[in-house]
């Protein structure tokens, strides 16, 4: 299990996130659903070891990893997809993929994988990963990137951002596959209708946790509490 103690983060002295307390169990799909500027995303990036809690613990199987290097977390099982995908030029769909090859993957397993996120084999295996790519392009190569890890835990931070309008059903593809293979997925949106494909949710909002349950009744509640709070300038709690 992977789980935050307890976790703040701070910058100059502001509070960006406050006594942060979460628990995701082996298997299971999790979002952590809040406006933008809701300190989802730090709490993706303490998760994996970009950040440093300033108050608080990271534990894994009850061991405490809060120091560990992303290098050392992605060694237990930890994988982040960024809101932002990378591009690298010089270098395959294909190869990319397959870590230049370190990875030994069937080719029908790539061909499936790449499929699932919305990209013929045929025609994106061998292109670059480079401009002549667009952004969703680039984000759904990186989906299938992770895909083909089959990682313990992969924190998906806005996997839907930059995609077109078939993004709903991409994700859900996406956590069927994760869920087929055993990944525990950790799935950072602003969006409802994403966040109500998962089975648990956390509603985030201005550094706290304010509500986590199942996910619909999540989703419910947000719906209800945003509205007010954008039409009242106040979240009402």
């Amino acid at each position: 299990m992977l789980c935050l103690r307890n976790v703040t983060y701070r910058v100059d002295g502001r509070r960006i996130i406050e006594r942060i307390n979460m628990r995701f169990k082996e298997g299971m799909t999790y979002s952590i659903l809040g406006p933008n500027g809701a300190g989802k995303s730090t709490i993706a990036y303490i998760l994996m070891g970009v950040m440093k809690p300033s108050e608080g613990r990271v534990l894994l199987d009850g061991d405490d990893i809060t120091n560990l290097s992303i290098t050392e977390r992605a060694r237990l099982g930890i994988t982040l997809l960024w809101q932002e995908p990378a591009r690298y030029d010089g270098i395959t769909v294909e190869k990319y993929l397959t870590l230049g090859g370190k990875i030994k993957v069937d080719k029908n397993e790539m061909r499936e994988i790449l499929e699932l996120v919305g990209l013929p084999y045929e025609l994106y295996a061998h292109r670059f990963v480079d401009k002549s790519l667009s952004g969703g392009e680039r984000k759904r190569i990186e989906l299938a990137s992770i895909l083909m890890l089959r990682p313990r835990y992969a924190i998906l931070d806005e996997p839907d951002s930059g995609l077109d309008i078939t993004a709903g059903e991409l994700i859900e593809n996406v956590l069927e596959y994760f869920r087929r293979v055993g990944t525990t997925v950790i799935l950072i949106t602003h969006h409802e209708e994403i966040a109500a494909k998962t089975d648990f949710a956390y509603f985030v909002c201005a550094g706290r946790i304010i509500k986590k349950g199942f996910s619909r009744e999540i989703v419910d509640y947000y719906k209800k509490t945003c509205g007010r709070c954008f039409l009242t300038g106040r979240m009402e709690v």
